[in-house]
């Protein structure tokens, strides 16, 4: 068993003593079911096993076996009510919900993030317009972009600003264990999502939109691309697709062409990365404020998730009588100090020379950079400072 086995070995393990000891009965066949699909494959013997109990071991108190509560139905364009699809096998909703209203807080973004999926929103906002000129909008999108970097909140931002529902395409429940199925439940969820007003977000989608010249995948996983490009070549322009990978090179070439749109998300700048500190420092910024440019240097190449949990971190510690705000930032930056270059390392040690009250031995220990190497480049900015001042005076 690989170190990677293990500890979702682990995970299962604790998961599942968690629900049990909550006596959350049905959760924990949902669970169990997961496990038999997982497991059906690389350990036939154990999800037999699993299985077994699934079907001769009924719930207590229960008059269905292993259902779970479906999310309210929704309304179709037509105004009727329209139930949520679901797996026929395990019976997880195909769908996750979520109804945010216009007041959920919008993402932190690049510029070059913020123009594209700002004209996206206005063609959408007036979809009559357009349609009078004989023009459709924007109606799929794919967010490209590592983990962390906004693509999932950004979905549910642009569901809240057009006043819709976000439809999340789960795969725990699409990927069946019953062959062919899988195609099929992608379908139905999707022939859900073009009856109602909403916007329908695939994440992952390299999950299941595969290069199909990857050998390693069987045929089902093949039949899949198949589908989701038909899906995309026909969806209506009144609905709106979006889509998200932390994996571009893995999505099958073909897909790529029937996306209207590409967004990348990069990581965020050193602009970002203060404005995401000050939002997430919330009541505490002031405390922190004359630290605020330390710790955007030290964040810098992170995600703002990451971001978000040093912080919420941080001040936890200071609510709890942990530290001074300036001792809670030198342990922060002690931390991320070793996944800095040498250069920046020194970049580093400069800006907490000119920036805070440290001294330099305090610096030399944080960053490693040695007092000799502070005050030669201090020395050489100081010149190079004075020699611009008498260029400008002269």
């Amino acid at each position: 068993m690989t170190m990677e086995d293990s500890t979702k070995v682990k995970s299962d393990l604790v998961q599942i003593a968690r629900l049990a000891l909550s006596e959350k009965t049905d959760d924990v066949r949902l669970f169990v079911a997961r496990l038999v699909r997982q497991y059906r494959g690389s350990e036939p013997a154990l999800a037999e096993q699993l299985d077994n109990y699934l079907r001769t071991i009924a719930p207590s108190g229960a008059s269905s076996f292993m259902r779970k509560e479906s999310p309210p139905a929704q309304r179709s364009k037509a105004g009727e009510a329209t139930a949520v699809p679901v797996d026929d096998e395990s019976r997880l909703s195909l769908l996750k919900i979520f109804n945010e209203g216009p007041d959920y807080p919008k993402p932190l973004l690049d510029a070059s993030v913020e123009q594209p999926l700002a004209q996206l929103l206005r063609e959408r906002k007036q979809i009559k317009k357009l349609a009078g000129l004989g023009l459709h909008p924007t109606k799929s999108s794919v967010f490209v972009g590592a983990p962390g970097v906004g693509k999932t909140i950004t979905a549910r931002w642009i569901a809240a600003q057009l006043g819709v529902p976000l439809l999340v395409l789960d795969l725990t429940a699409v990927m069946s264990s019953l062959l062919g199925k899988s195609g099929a439940n992608i379908r139905a969820a999707l022939d859900y999502a073009k009856r109602i007003p909403c916007v329908l977000f695939l994440d992952e989608i390299d999950a299941i939109a595969k290069r199909r010249s990857d050998e390693s995948d069987i045929g089902e996983l093949k039949r899949l691309v198949t589908v989701i490009l038909q899906e995309v070549d026909e969806w209506p322009p009144t609905g709106l697709l979006l889509a998200a990978t932390n994996h571009p090179e893995l999505i099958d070439p073909a897909l790529w062409r029937r996306f209207d749109l590409v967004v990348d998300f990069k990581s965020p700048d050193a602009t970002t990365i203060e404005a995401a500190i000050n939002r997430f420092l919330g009541p505490d910024t002031l405390k922190f404020e004359k630290w605020v440019e330390t710790l955007s240097y030290a964040f810098q190449k992170q995600s703002f998730s990451d971001i978000e949990r040093d912080i919420n971190r941080l001040r936890r510690t200071l609510a709890l009588g942990g530290g001074t705000p300036q001792k809670l930032v030198e342990d922060v930056v002690t931390h991320k100090v070793t996944e800095l270059g040498r250069a920046e390392q020194i970049e580093f040690a400069l800006l907490l020379d000119s920036q805070t009250s440290l001294s330099q031995r305090s610096i030399h220990e944080i960053t490693g950079v040695s007092r000799d190497t502070i005050r030669k480049h201090r020395k050489a900015d100081s010149a190079a400072a004075s020699r611009s001042r008498t260029r400008t005076t002269a």
